[in-house]
């Protein structure tokens, strides 16, 4: 993947080597409840996150990380790339006649941060929270999403990147809202579709990127490939046979590994978010 001359926008916050926000008592339960949520992107932060901290939903204070562009190649890259996928979203937005307003920052950290959805963890994978406009990322992630599920490469990463900033588009479009209506859990749900379409909106990114930065961010085939290595690493059907032996249906909250990379796939192909109506699609 093309990255390392690409724009850098500074909207990462480092919250890395700060004191961990107080993880309360979280104790063995909590534990099991983010190993259920392990590595699902997009995870609700209004209910796993307020379940894990017992805190409601309601913020944590965390001690405010250093704004701008990363000095290590690792924080770079999410500068890069976040940086990358605004830009794409901001193109097509004017292109509708709206204003595209970015996300309110990238932050990094490690173990555990306060967020404005409640007490964010590193377990937990990715997340968006709606309420701080804020993407959080603890980057032990990459060596667990390489490692564990064998999804390697800076695509594969991109692709995480992008698919929380499909959140946050999902949230400035009014589809969040929708999603809540229709339902937090089960193969059809409204949580399954919203994450299926920011799979969709990730591979829009993809699809648009070379050509908005002037092919200093870009993807080859191969790249492609590892970003559907990714979607498939996380689908529902694989995280419940490593974490429970089996596979239930109706406790789906992303959608099944199939799914995810036909999304994905569908977003690449055609590079129309029109085409990542999920709330609308006969078939997932």
């Amino acid at each position: 993947m093309e990255w390392e001359s690409g724009r850098e926008s500074g909207d990462v916050e480092d919250r890395r080597g700060l004191r961990p926000a107080h993880i309360g008592g979280i104790g063995a339960g909590g534990v099991v409840l983010a190993l259920i949520g392990y590595f699902v992107f997009g995870i609700s932060p209004s209910s796993t996150l307020s379940a894990l901290s017992g805190g409601g939903g309601k913020p944590v204070e965390q001690q405010q990380g250093v704004r701008g562009t990363p000095a290590d190649q690792a924080g770079r890259f999410v500068d890069v790339v976040s940086t990358s996928v605004n830009d794409v979203w901001t193109q097509i937005f004017r292109q509708q006649g709206r204003t595209y307003q970015p996300p309110a920052a990238v932050v990094l950290y490690d173990e555990s941060t306060g967020t404005g959805c409640g007490l964010g963890q590193s377990a937990m994978g990715p997340f968006y929270c709606p309420n701080d406009r804020k993407v959080y990322l603890d980057l032990s992630f990459w060596q667990e999403l390489s490692g564990r599920f064998g999804a390697q490469g800076d695509a594969a990463r991109a692709y995480v990147i992008a698919h929380e900033i499909g959140h946050h588009v999902q949230n400035l479009l009014g589809e969040t809202q929708e999603a809540e209506r229709l339902g937090a859990h089960g193969a059809t749900s409204g949580s399954v579709r919203l994450e299926l379409q920011a799979d969709c909106y990730a591979g829009v990114w993809a699809a648009h990127a070379a050509e908005v930065s002037g092919g200093k961010v870009a993807l080859d085939p191969k790249d492609v490939e590892d970003g559907l290595r990714a979607a498939s690493a996380v689908g529902d059907d694989t995280l419940q046979k490593e974490t429970q032996g089996q596979v239930v249906p109706d406790s789906f909250t992303h959608g099944a590994s199939a799914q995810r990379m036909r999304w994905f796939r569908t977003g690449v192909t055609t590079g129309d978010p029109a085409a990542c109506d999920t709330f609308h699609a006969a078939t997932l």
